[in-house]
C-alpha cells in the first residue's frame, strides 16, 4: 500500500474550555440510600462515595479533549468526564450528528449522584455508576494508517471495561 503524505485517520489532543457547573467532592461519610432507586437498581451505594449536591454557579473549565477524524467525521472525546463522545461532526456539511452540549450541567440522577446529558455514552450493558468519573484514554497508532482511541473505564460499582474507537481510513 502506498503511504500518503496525510494519514487517512488522524488523532490528536488539545485543551477545550467549556462552561461548567462543577461538582463538589463526595461526602466522606458513607451513605446508605436503599430507598433511592436508580433505573431499576437497588439504590444501595455503600461503600462508594456519594455526591448529593451540585453547584449553581457556572465557571469556565478546561478539559483534555481527544479528537479523532477521517475524511467524513470528526469525534471529540472528553476523558475527564467519563470518556463519552461529547461531539461528532459531519465534515461534509459541518453539522453535529447529535446535540452538542455547550455547557456541562450535572443533575443528581446518577447512582452515585451527578450525571450529565451529553453525546454518546458507552453503556454496555448499562450506565455505569461512575458515569462522570475520569477514564484512562489514549491514542493508539495502528497498521496501515489506522488510529484508535482506547478508553478504559472502571470505577466504583462497575467492572473494568475497555473500549476502542476506530474510524475507517478514507475511502473505506
Amino acid at each position: 500500500m502506498k503511504s500518503s503524505p496525510n494519514p487517512p485517520v488522524r488523532a490528536w489532543e488539545e485543551t477545550v474550555n467549556i462552561p461548567t457547573y462543577t461538582v463538589p467532592p463526595p461526602d466522606p461519610n458513607p451513605m446508605f440510600l436503599e430507598k433511592r432507586v436508580y433505573q431499576g437498581s437497588s439504590g444501595k451505594v455503600y461503600p462508594n462515595p456519594f455526591t448529593d449536591r451540585v453547584t449553581h454557579e457556572k465557571t469556565d473549565c478546561s478539559y483534555r479533549a481527544i479528537f479523532l477524524e477521517n475524511e467524513h467525521i470528526q469525534l471529540m472525546i472528553l476523558p475527564e468526564i467519563g470518556g463519552h463522545f461529547h461531539a461528532a461532526r459531519d465534515k461534509s456539511n459541518g453539522y453535529d450528528l447529535f446535540y452538542r452540549q455547550q455547557v456541562i450541567k450535572p443533575a443528581l440522577v446518577g447512582l452515585l449522584g451527578p450525571w450529565i446529558s451529553r453525546g454518546v455514552e458507552f453503556i454496555w450493558p448499562h450506565h455505569r455508576p461512575s458515569t462522570i468519573m475520569p477514564v484512562h484514554a489514549s491514542i493508539e497508532q495502528e497498521n496501515e494508517g489506522s488510529v484508535a482511541v482506547g478508553a478504559r473505564a472502571g470505577g466504583p460499582g462497575s467492572a473494568r471495561r475497555n473500549e476502542a474507537v476506530r474510524p475507517a481510513p478514507d475511502g473505506e
